[in-house]
């Protein structure tokens, strides 16, 4: 299949005269098409519990997590994996992005970056990827020659893959152990992968990163026991959830969470442990 015939290059035939339209009737029209997102995201919903498990098996055996993409995949791939260590604690190191053009393409398209499989090869092997990792590939097209090369790095040392894609015939979909492929059809502006597909990728490595994070207990309840009080809002959230846990109020809550030099994970902790004596001593 070329990239002409795949389906994320089609065009839409209802939007075919979009540029004629009223900006009420062109936000409707999105908003539509978003639901086809959220529907295709549904029908894989096996593959990112299946995809979950695996993640949550090498981290916890002390493996990375490495999202790699380029343009807008790779850069929802370095969204999520910058917003796990603040809300979960996991240290940076054990999920990170590697993105077509490096840093630089975070803030602006850097689009010859894609092109090149062995930038991908060179950047995971420059981070010591190992059989323990795990390389998640995103590319709307599952054509993208960064992105493969990111599954070429992870076959060469026997890592783990994913593939999140949104095209079934494409070279990531058949080359990943497991394919998440949400297919989204064609984009309201044909090509605009940023889009549904866009909007795909981010839903399922939202539910990829949030399952994993449960699974390995970074989550108490339904709670962020692990979070980072790293910001003034973020203390505040932390304080919620001692407070929560712990049934104490404002003012000692505080105080345990200062003991705890900020730690919310110690302070849950030591309440359990106190509890736990409690316990004993009724015993």
């Amino acid at each position: 299949m070329s990239r002409e015939e795949s389906p994320t290059e089609a065009v839409l035939e209802a939007t075919r005269d979009i540029d004629r339209w009223s900006a009420e009737r062109i936000v409707q029209a999105i908003h539509g098409e978003d639901g086809r997102a959220w529907e295709a995201v549904g029908a894989v919903l096996p593959r990112v519990a299946e995809a979950a498990e695996v993640l949550a098996i090498a981290l916890a055996g002390g493996g990375r997590w490495f999202n790699v993409g380029a343009g807008t995949s790779g850069r929802i791939g370095a969204l999520d994996a910058a917003e796990i260590p603040p809300t979960f604690g996991l240290p940076a190191h054990r999920v990170q992005a590697v993105v077509a053009g490096g840093d630089a393409a975070l803030v602006r398209a850097i689009e010859g970056a894609e092109d090149n499989p062995e930038r991908a090869v060179f950047a995971l092997r420059e981070r010591g990827l190992c059989a323990g990792d795990v390389v998640v590939a995103i590319s709307a097209s599952g054509r993208t020659p960064f992105t493969l090369g990111g599954l070429d790095a992870a076959h060469e040392v026997g890592a783990r893959t994913v593939g999140i894609t949104c095209n079934p015939g494409s070279l990531l979909a058949e080359g990943a152990e497991i394919a998440i492929v949400p297919v989204v059809g064609p984009e309201v502006i044909a090509g605009s992968t940023r889009m549904k597909g866009g909007l795909a990728q981010k839903m399922v490595l939202n539910m990829l990163s949030t399952t994993v994070m449960i699974r390995l207990g970074y989550v108490e309840g339904n709670l962020m026991s692990h979070l980072s009080t790293a910001s003034e809002k973020l203390r505040g959230r932390g304080l919620r959830i001692v407070m929560a846990v712990s049934g104490l109020d404002r003012e000692a809550a505080e105080k345990l969470l200062a003991e705890c030099e900020g730690s919310v994970y110690e302070a849950t902790r030591r309440i359990e442990r106190e509890r736990t004596r409690a316990n004993h001593r009724e015993r």
